[in-house]
């Protein structure tokens, strides 16, 4: 059974964080894009996603991550994650996601 997806954005001194919660699939694209952009209307010098209430990523959540960093990239923001289960972790090691961003 799918998990709604949800998000909250916050700010610091060093971050905007963007809390995810459910699950990332095509039915995330519209929720993820409106909090990225939330978060970046907000001129923090580094966004983090925060993976920690994440139940699943499939292949277009990740093509969704991969969006989001590339408009990080085009905005020379860096674009951080946390909160990553060891096997998503290993998903971002693989796909080089990790290259790309901080995993902490």
């Amino acid at each position: 059974m799918d998990t709604p997806f949800t998000t909250r954005v916050e700010t610091g001194a060093e971050t905007a964080v963007i809390h995810l919660h459910g699950e990332i699939n095509v039915q995330a694209e519209a929720a993820l894009n409106a909090a990225y952009a939330e978060a970046e209307a907000l001129a923090p010098p580094k966004i983090t996603l925060d993976f920690h209430e994440v139940s699943y990523i499939n292949s277009t959540g990740i093509a969704l991550i991969v969006g989001l960093l590339a408009r990080a990239r085009a905005a020379h923001l860096p674009l951080a994650a946390v909160g990553l289960s060891p096997h998503y972790r290993e998903i971002f090691t693989i796909t080089r996601l990790s290259d790309f961003m901080e995993l902490a």
